[in-house]
């Protein structure tokens, strides 16, 4: 008999629902949110369309799911690595390789956060901004640290690194959706040149400045 919490042919719900999920978040990620149906998304879980409804009560409800699903694993992934030992550039490139890690072989999920045919009002943007503001305090957080260790503690010198560190880690995730081909390992190779580039041009800079 199969247990009171199972799903379709005996499979637990649990376990279900989380089959829906990935599969969904696939969909959303790839298609967008207008372009996706629960008919599409059924079909590829090879359940009923009755199913979804009841697990999730709409198309909205199950984005909504997608959205916390995958908020969650890079806001849990960030914090882990703001938990350990590095510190300034180093604790940013280690957050850039977690997420590069995370994301690999689910790379849609970045663009789930920013789907422009997603509602902008109600659930879906209460969660969205959740996860933007989680992220966003840990991203000030490591911001400040790094500031800290160059003598800086202005706020609003913070505040506007910060936006330029997000701006940053998001130009790298949509080029990378963008070039498959890609692997995680590449993407930080090319992060550690390109941060090498630019500190090596500015210590150029400085130093030719000095001679003048």
């Amino acid at each position: 008999m199969a247990r009171p919490n199972a799903g379709t042919k005996g499979v637990p719900r649990l376990d279900r629902e989380s089959q829906i999920l990935a599969l969904a978040s696939e969909e959303f990620g790839t298609q967008g949110f207008a372009a996706t149906s629960i008919a599409a998304v059924a079909e590829r879980a090879g359940i009923s369309k009755p199913l979804i409804y009841n697990y999730f009560g709409s198309k909205e409800g199950l984005y909504e799911a997608c959205l916390v699903a995958g908020g969650s694993l890079l806001a849990d992934e960030i914090e882990r690595i703001a938990r350990g030992e590095a510190v300034g550039i180093e604790r940013g490139m280690e957050t850039l390789g977690g997420m590069f890690a995370l994301l690999e072989q689910r790379r849609y999920l970045w663009r789930l956060f920013f789907d422009v045919t997603a509602p902008t009002t109600g659930p879906i943007a209460e969660s969205t901004s959740v996860y933007a503001e989680r992220i966003g305090r840990l991203a000030e957080e490591g911001v400040a640290e790094l500031m800290g260790l160059a003598g800086n503690d202005d706020e609003l010198d913070i505040s506007a690194m910060t936006s330029v560190w997000l701006g940053i880690v998001d130009s790298l995730m949509n080029w990378w959706v963008a070039h498959p081909e890609q692997t995680a390992d590449q993407m930080m190779q090319r992060c550690v040149r390109l941060l090498t580039a630019i500190l090596g041009g500015a210590e150029h800079e400085q130093g030719d400045g000095a001679e003048q």
